[in-house]
């Protein structure tokens, strides 16, 4: 079978499998208590979901494909067969943008169960009360600068930049969708943001990789061959295992024999029975099997986002389960916050796999018979050791629900957790380690337009004291704790704020913009009024900040919110002050390791002057003996 053919019947097995579910499945409402908004609507959505899911992943498949597949040019500019594929990518995106406001009205009229001329008549309103037509907006947005965007792209890190932008979009509708309610709700959002992705770059890539083949003039098909396996491979991988997570916990024990769970099984079999179809059909065919099974695979994920989770129709969750996914029966005590772990699968898996990174890193230069200081990976590891620590721990868990806890992780997050990790140096080792084409490109992004804007000092200042203000003065706090993924988004802003912030006073890894040391002292001077002064404001703040959310909790434990927040504030004030002190301890030392090393220097330069003028002094005598003799 050509890949034309297999393409074909891909498609169609997708759009056969998303429509056999939408008219078997019937009323899927009515088991919820909600209207009905018609077969033929729920036809249509499904269609439409299906080509704004195809297109995207094409889209974010094909911008990766460009950036780590393709050999890359970073130094002068995109390949033309990269250049094919942002181009792909750019097309794609465009489909997924008109798709995406498509479904705005349709997920509207299915979320409250009216038929689509209602729906677009109060399209507003629904748009306002629920969750899922925002995000099909958002995505909008963002597939039409992509689009736009890629259109001109022609730099490598600039490829890297519109991939980056490209994923938030296609991951709004999901985790708006099902993995947003319920118990263990924050578990099966990180579980998805892994699997989202990870599967579209397979999908993506894939496309691309066919478009790549077709080409006759490609180059480096062998290396671009080997990539792509290896890139898919791994992503084959987290899209599995990500998947059961997700799977498991919105199906939930039970569900697992109903027919949703065996959706849920058919689909993660398919992605992982790809590395054995590979193996099987070997270098003749290499598409058509995986072209095949990503129609299954794509046409049973949107079907599935039309039924109904079996977990919603038997367990009942409480009031914390539905805003938290799991409950705060009793106070923080020691042993709950040491005992009391629950996996972060984001931020907590992502701290373990960065650690053991450093370390397989700094063990490849210790073979090579090079020297890492070893302070250097105790400050690394112990960076990865709070971030683990603040959100996969007991205090991860009640950071969610009690003011002062959230506090602490905040502190943690921007105050310890990035001098800690900066001190690493990490960008400094993989430099040292890498190959040389993982180093170029390395290289291309700290060196870029971009990371030289958000590194500049007047930027990373500002943006790590005004997020202080911004955050927890404005309402912005209490809408972001409504939600798990807005939650995880503020520990990654806290965690990148203070990372860009202390690389460019404490950093080992030179920064785009290196600053004397005395430059350094005072940025850090200058920032510290404002950070003892936000913690002050807080303890004396008499209005409730995020009142609504915690109301809504309604932790019989924390009987005055107003007292918590203080504490909270006390916390802010006393402990940012420890950290200040490691850094400057830490810069005075650099500072001085710093002179020292230039005044060796300047003593090595002087010794070889002395020796120039005394070997010319000796010459000259020479000269004048022979001249006499």
């Amino acid at each position: 079978m050509r890949c034309d053919k297999a393409a074909a019947v891909a498609v169609g097995v997708a759009a056969l499998c998303v429509g056999a579910l939408v008219w078997l499945a019937g009323d899927v409402h009515a088991a919820l208590g909600d209207t009905d908004p018609g077969r033929p609507a729920s036809l249509v959505f499904g269609a439409v979901r299906l080509v704004a899911d195809a297109a995207g992943a094409v889209a974010v498949g094909s911008l990766a494909f460009a950036a780590f597949v393709v050999p890359a040019r970073w130094r002068r500019g995109l390949s033309a067969d990269a250049y094919a594929a942002v181009r792909l990518a750019s097309a794609a995106a465009g489909v997924w943008a008109v798709a995406a406001a498509t479904a705005v009205p349709l997920s509207a009229g299915d979320a409250s169960g009216q038929p689509p001329s209602v729906a677009w008549s109060h399209l507003a309103d629904l748009v306002a009360a629920t969750e899922e037509p925002k995000a099909w907006l958002v995505v909008a947005v963002v597939a039409a600068v992509v689009a736009l965007g890629a259109r001109s792209t022609l730099t490598w890190p600039v490829t890297v930049l519109w991939l980056s932008v490209s994923v938030p979009g296609l991951l709004a509708p999901a985790i708006a969708g099902h993995v947003s309610v319920g118990a263990w709700h924050d578990v099966a959002t990180d579980a998805i943001v892994w699997h989202v992705p990870a599967a579209a770059v397979w999908v993506g890539a894939l496309v691309a990789l066919r478009a790549f083949l077709r080409r006759p003039s490609s180059e480096h098909r062998e290396r671009v061959l080997r990539r792509y396996r290896g890139l898919t491979l791994g992503c084959l991988v987290v899209a599995v295992v990500s998947g059961s997570v997700a799977g498991l916990v919105v199906a939930g024990p039970g569900g697992l024999w109903s027919g949703y769970g065996a959706l849920l099984a058919v689909k993660l079999a398919v992605c992982g029975a790809v590395p054995a179809l590979r193996r099987w059909w070997g270098a003749t065919r290499p598409l058509a099997a995986e072209v095949g099974a990503l129609g299954v695979a794509l046409g049973a994920s949107v079907g599935a986002t039309h039924l109904v989770p079996p977990s919603w129709l038997v367990e009942r969750p409480s009031v914390q389960e539905t805003v938290l996914g799991y409950e705060l029966p009793a106070p923080p005590s020691a042993a709950g916050l040491l005992l009391g772990w629950r996996p972060d699968l984001l931020f907590g898996l992502g701290a373990v796999l960065l650690a053991a990174a450093y370390l397989a890193g700094a063990r490849r230069l210790r073979r090579r018979g090079d020297r890492w200081p070893a302070g250097r990976t105790v400050a690394w590891t112990a960076g990865c050791a709070v971030v683990l620590v603040v959100t996969s721990s007991g205090l991860g868990r009640y950071a969610a629900g009690t003011f002062s806890a959230h506090m602490v992780a905040h502190m943690a997050s921007t105050m310890l957790a990035p001098v800690l990790l900066v001190l690493g140096g990490p960008v400094t080792l993989a430099l040292r380690a890498l190959p040389p084409g993982p180093r170029d490109l390395l290289l291309a992004l700290v060196h870029c337009r971009a990371t030289r804007v958000v590194a500049h000092p007047a930027v990373a200042a500002s943006v790590f004291v005004a997020s202080f203000y911004a955050l927890y003065f404005s309402g912005l706090f209490g809408e972001a704790m409504r939600y798990h993924w807005a939650h995880q988004a503020m520990n990654l802003h806290f965690l990148v704020s203070g990372y860009v912030f202390y690389w460019l006073v404490v950093g080992v890894d030179r920064a785009p913009r290196p600053l004397p040391h005395l430059a350094r002292l005072g940025l850090l001077f200058a920032v510290m009024p404002f950070h003892a002064f936000f913690g002050v404001t807080l303890m004396n703040t008499q209005a409730v900040i995020a009142e609504t959310f915690y109301r809504q909790l309604s932790l019989s434990w924390v009987p005055d919110l107003l007292t918590d927040q203080r504490l909270g504030g006390g916390i802010a004030w006393a402990t940012g002050e420890v950290p200040m002190l490691v850094v400057v301890i830490a810069l005075l030392h650099q500072w001085a390791a710093a002179d020292r090393r230039e005044a060796t220097r300047l003593d090595r330069r002087l010794d070889g002057d002395e020796d120039e003028r005394l070997a010319a002094y000796n010459a000259m005598l020479a000269d004048l003996a022979g001249r006499r003799t």
